[in-house]
C-alpha cells in the first residue's frame, strides 16, 4: 500500500490502513443484522489482508502473539458482510454474521460486552452487574 497524502485519506478511494506503532489497527465487530457490538480486537496487515482474501474474520492476538481465525476452534467463523475504516484509516468496524450458536466471547457469551459499569453517584466507586 503507498503513501498517499491526509486529504487522500480522509476523501479518496484507496485503502491506506494507518497501523499504530506496534503495527495494530483496532477492528470493532457488529452483528450485520442487528447491529450489536459483539467484539473489540485488533488487526495487523497479514490479519487485514486474511480477512480481505477470505471473508472471515482473521485478528492478530495480542496475548498469543500470533494470527488468529475467528471461529476455527468454537465454530463461530465470522462472515464479513461489510467492512468499513474510519475517517483517518486507523480503525476499523466489520459487520459479520456468525456461524455456530451465534457467540463470539471466549466466555460463552453472544458479545464481550456483557457486564454494565454502575457508579455509586458523584465521587463514588464503580462496579460491574451482569446484563
Amino acid at each position: 500500500m503507498s503513501k498517499v497524502s491526509p486529504s487522500e485519506t480522509e476523501e479518496g478511494t484507496a485503502l491506506e490502513p494507518r497501523f499504530g506503532p506496534d503495527g495494530l489497527v483496532t477492528c470493532v465487530a457488529t452483528d450485520v443484522a442487528t447491529g450489536e457490538v459483539l467484539m473489540v480486537a485488533h488487526m495487523n496487515r497479514d490479519s487485514l489482508a486474511r480477512t480481505i482474501e477470505t471473508g472471515e474474520a482473521w485478528y492478530w492476538s495480542r496475548s498469543r502473539g500470533e494470527l488468529w481465525h475467528k471461529g476455527a476452534i468454537s465454530g463461530q467463523v465470522q462472515t464479513v458482510m461489510e467492512m468499513r475504516v474510519d475517517c483517518d484509516q486507523d480503525a476499523v468496524w466489520i459487520k459479520v454474521r456468525v456461524a455456530g450458536d451465534g457467540g463470539c466471547c471466549h466466555t460463552g457469551r453472544r458479545s464481550c460486552f456483557y457486564r454494565v459499569v454502575e457508579t455509586a453517584g458523584e465521587g463514588g466507586s464503580a462496579r460491574l452487574r451482569f446484563g
